[in-house]
């Protein structure tokens, strides 16, 4: 029998429910399954989630003209061997008994840790004045503080800017910090250490005001921010990287305010940064949207995607990956500044007429929306290849202080998170301007604080 009229109608209507139904579960579990690989790429999982690959690549150097140099210890100067010692020939074969006979002799050099640490005494001496009475005692180079009595044993300036730098930058705990001294020959607790730290803070909080200062004149600044914890409670740790200085910072937000009072919200000069909308408010700033994340969204869309919906990130794979590869050529010397103008031009164009287009797919819709919002923003790296792409000088520096989250979650305490934030932002910026953290603070603690910002320095603490 043939359906009738009203019949049929009523045919599309329940079909078109259930199309719509249907699209919105498809919608419902494509953002789900979004939502799960960008945790799984976080910097807070703990391993891989993917399967290692079928076929590998074998590892070791590469054959052929990418094999490199063979690296080796040199061999140390005549001036630097503070001992000899022989390795005699036995006194018969070991193999037939029969004599032997020296030929000839090799040398072998070797650098080892020091057998015993050094210890010293300071005498100190004490007196007054004849004509006021005031009390007065001698103050050594090298000594770190005035303390005597309960307090006269102490740890040396290059002993506790070893601690430092083992918890800070390598991630040991306070436990492992002090094991590593106390295998040395110095003995340590998991308080002392705990107590350097903090000792170590407060001597460089001039520095850490130093960098702060430094910050506002900066001609780029590459910002991000990870999650953090202090005395159990949720904030955040801010990152904010420059030429030749790094700053941390720990907020209880995580929005451009703790930025805005350091460098101020009419900062001028260029950033780059990923999508958060809080560094909108920098009106007045040159604003870089992150390529790299949008190139990783795309992706993940792409594999999550069927049918005619991966379209769409494969354009937007295609547009970032030919925008970067202009700015290669003409960082390489193989086009001018010509041909990069009119290159960023006929991006921001295709970029615009790519995104302002009606998706049918949602999570299509999204990234769209994401594009044409920030729009140009995407593409500064073509007006000035100057500019990076991406915020991976922030994300690096970062993976510092993530080791130390990952091993101990934060800081138990206000001291804590304030000697982390100045002792993570010198070590950073020690790096970036090529002086050695060890001696920097090995001096300070001596009282001969140096300056980061100057190319006078004191002499180092031996």
């Amino acid at each position: 029998m043939t359906p009738s009229y009203d019949e049929l109608l009523a045919l599309v209507e329940r079909q078109r429910q259930d199309i719509e139904r249907l699209q919105a579960r498809v919608d419902e579990l494509t953002g789900a399954l979004e939502d799960a690989l960008r945790r799984a790429k976080r910097q807070a999982a703990p391993f891989a989630k993917k399967l290692p690959k079928p076929n590998p690549k074998t590892p070791g150097r590469k054959a052929g003209a990418s094999h490199g140099p063979h690296g080796h210890r040199p061999p140390l100067a005549d001036e630097q061997i503070q001992e000899h010692l022989d390795a005699a020939l036995p006194v018969s074969c070991p193999q037939c008994g029969g004599a032997v006979v020296e030929t000839h002799q090799d040398t072998q050099d070797q650098v080892e840790l020091p057998a015993q640490p050094l210890r010293r005494r300071f005498h100190i001496h004490c007196g007054h004045c004849q004509q006021c009475g005031q009390r007065l005692r001698g103050r050594h180079p090298l000594q770190t503080s005035d303390s005597t009595g309960a307090a006269a044993s102490q740890v040396g300036p290059q002993a506790q800017a070893l601690a430092v730098y083992l918890n800070k930058h390598s991630g040991l705990s306070h436990g492992k910090t002090a094991d590593v001294l106390t295998h040395l020959g110095i003995p340590l607790t998991r308080g002392a250490s705990a107590q350097i730290m903090l000792r170590a803070g407060r001597q460089l909080l001039p520095v850490y005001e130093e960098i702060l200062q430094a910050l506002p004149a900066e001609e780029h600044l590459t910002p991000d921010e990870t999650g953090w914890r202090l005395g159990g409670r949720p904030v955040w740790l801010h990152a904010w990287v420059g030429a030749k200085v790094t700053c941390f910072a720990i907020d209880p937000q995580r929005g451009a305010d703790a930025l805005g009072r350091v460098i101020g919200l009419d900062w001028t000069g260029a950033m780059t940064h990923d999508g958060a909308a809080a560094y909108d408010r920098f009106l007045l700033a040159r604003h870089q949207q992150c390529v790299f994340h949008v190139l990783h969204r795309a992706h993940d869309l792409e594999q999550v995607q069927a049918g005619r919906a991966k379209v769409f990130p494969r354009q937007v794979i295609t547009l970032f990956q030919g925008a970067l590869a202009v700015r290669d050529q003409f960082l390489a010397g193989a086009s001018d500044a010509a041909a990069l103008a009119a290159a960023h031009d006929r991006y921001v164009e295709e970029l615009f007429a790519l995104s302002e287009r009606p998706r049918g797919n949602a999570a299509n819709a999204r990234l769209a929306k994401h594009l044409y919002h920030y729009g140009e923003q995407w593409l500064t790296f073509l007006e000035d290849p100057n500019i990076p792409a991406t915020n991976h000088r922030a994300e690096q520096a970062l993976k510092v202080p993530i080791i130390n989250r990952k091993v101990w979650g934060g800081n138990r305490t206000e001291a804590g998170a304030k000697a982390q934030c100045v002792l993570q932002s010198t070590l950073a910026t020690c790096k970036q301007r090529a002086i050695s953290f060890l001696e920097f603070l090995g001096n300070g603690l001596c009282g001969l604080l140096g300056r980061l910002f100057t190319s006078v320095t004191p002499e180092p603490v031996r």
